[in-house]
Formats: structure tokens, C-alpha cells, sequence
């Protein structure tokens, strides 16, 4: 399978010691798409060098609501210029997290709709982060007119139809595999296959049979194949479509050859 990993975190520091080493595993785990995303300033930067290290790899470039406040006009001047770099697809991780609440909300909330503002004015999509704040941060989304992805989905079944009918992505990460998580996988079910996006979040979420782990791109397999579980099809048809999706939204070159893609099964 060629699999895609829309949302990775391998500029963190659990990955300090062997980085080269997952980044290998990850291709010979048939990853052929690597989204790597800022959480703040750092973080952005690092990710914008991973892409251009790497061919598979590409950034996305946000503040994360835990660090809202330090999104000062001089902090939003140099995520516009990052977002210009060459591989920066997407302005993320952004959004709202009530959840930590680790800053104030209304400065998340300004934080958010600034960088909401950003990618609007860079025709970029956005990548987003929503903790138990999924009734402000619809809200704020229904004046904004872009494109992007609700990142480790959380809403259940009940919010699923309002963010697709905003036009929004979903991406499933490793919870999907979890013993308990029923709704989760109803909501994996009942996703519109041109709106699935596949991830890991790692290092964190690590899916099963390594939950208690560092997670890795590798183990994005995992969330494949317990989507299609989820679907009832082949876990072939769950890949190729993350992959055509994501390539899609981030306006990335498909990086594959014609004759390596899957026919998606009806």
C-alpha cells in the first residue's frame, strides 16, 4: 500500500536520537507522503527544513492554541514568510483547545481567526486542532470560506455533518484502533471517502499493537486498516484514497508513478 501520513510531529524531541532511522522506516513501510506540522515559531521552522531534507516531506506552518499568546505581529510576519517557503502546503496546527486550556480563550480564539486570515490571504488550506471547543470553533469557521482538515477528529457522529457540510476534511489518527473507541470508528465509517484523511500525530497517539509507545509515520498501516475494518473494504481502497485526498487538499505533486496507484474499489 502507499500510504499517507497527513499530520506528524518529527521535528519533536522524542525523535532527536533516531530521527534518519524513522524517516526510513516510514518509506519502507510504503509512507510516500509525510505532513509535518508547525505547533509554534520553533517548531514551524523545523518543519519547513524536514521538507526540504527530504522529498517526501512536506510543512505546514501554525501556532498552536496552547501557545496563542505568543502570536505577536512580529510572530505573524514570520509565519507569512515561512508559509511562502518552497513545500509549506497548509497553515497549521491552529484552532482551539478548551480542553488544557493552556491560553486564555480569547486569545485563542484571535490567534485562530488571525491565522484563519493568513491562509486566506496565501490561498493555503489550514490544519486544525479542536479540543472540547467544537461549538466556537464551527462557529468561527462558518465566516471563513477555506479549505482544510479537522486534524484527530474528537466531534463524534453528532458534529460529523456540520463539518463537512463546511466543506472541512477529517483525519483519523491512531484512537481508531483502540478497543473502546466505537464512536470513532462510526465516524470513520461514515466519512465521505473523498474527505478521509489518514494520520498519526506523532509521536503521540500511538495506534495498537504499540499503544504505551512512541508513535511513528510507520503506524500510520494501522489506522488504514482499521478504517477499512470500519468500511468493510479492502484496506487498499482506504490508502489510495487518503493519498488522493490529501495530495488534493495540499496541492502536492502525486508522487507516484501511474502505474503504482490502486484502482479504488466500488
Amino acid at each position: 500500500m502507499n500510504l499517507v501520513d497527513s499530520h506528524a510531529h518529527l521535528d519533536f524531541p522524542p525523535y532527536d536520537g533516531d530521527r534518519e532511522e524513522v524517516v526510513a522506516r516510514a518509506r519502507e513501510a510504503g509512507v510516500c507522503l509525510i505532513l509535518n506540522v508547525g505547533a509554534d515559531l520553533e517548531s514551524s521552522r523545523a518543519s519547513v527544513e524536514l521538507a526540504q531534507r527530504y522529498d517526501f516531506i512536506y510543512a505546514a506552518v501554525g501556532i498552536h492554541p496552547h501557545d496563542a499568546q505568543t502570536l505577536t505581529p512580529d510572530a505573524l510576519e514570520e509565519l507569512r514568510a515561512l508559509a511562502r517557503r518552497p513545500k509549506v502546503v497548509a497553515i497549521g496546527e491552529i484552532g482551539l483547545d478548551y480542553y488544557r486550556d493552556l491560553s486564555p480563550r480569547p486569545n485563542q480564539r484571535e490567534a485562530f481567526e488571525q491565522q484563519l486570515a493568513l491562509a486566506e490571504e496565501l490561498g493555503l488550506p489550514v490544519v486544525l486542532h479542536c479540543r472540547d471547543a467544537m461549538e466556537d470553533l464551527l462557529a468561527i469557521l462558518r465566516g471563513w470560506k477555506g479549505e482544510g482538515v479537522l486534524h484527530s477528529y474528537s466531534g463524534g457522529p453528532g458534529r460529523l455533518e456540520e463539518a463537512l457540510a463546511l466543506g472541512l476534511s477529517i483525519g483519523i489518527s491512531g484512537p481508531v484502533t483502540f478497543a473502546n473507541a466505537h464512536r470513532l470508528r462510526e465516524v470513520a465509517a461514515r466519512v465521505p471517502l473523498d474527505r478521509l484523511l489518514t494520520e498519526t500525530d506523532c509521536p503521540y497517539l500511538t495506534p495498537e499493537p504499540h499503544r504505551g509507545k512512541r508513535n511513528e509515520p510507520a503506524y500510520v498501516r494501522y489506522v488504514v486498516e482499521s478504517i477499512a475494518q470500519a468500511r468493510s473494504v479492502p484496506a487498499e481502497t482506504v490508502a489510495h484514497a487518503a493519498l488522493e485526498n490529501a495530495l488534493r487538499l495540499f496541492g502536492i505533486p502525486n508522487p507516484l508513478p501511474p502505474t503504482t496507484t490502486t484502482p479504488r474499489s466500488s
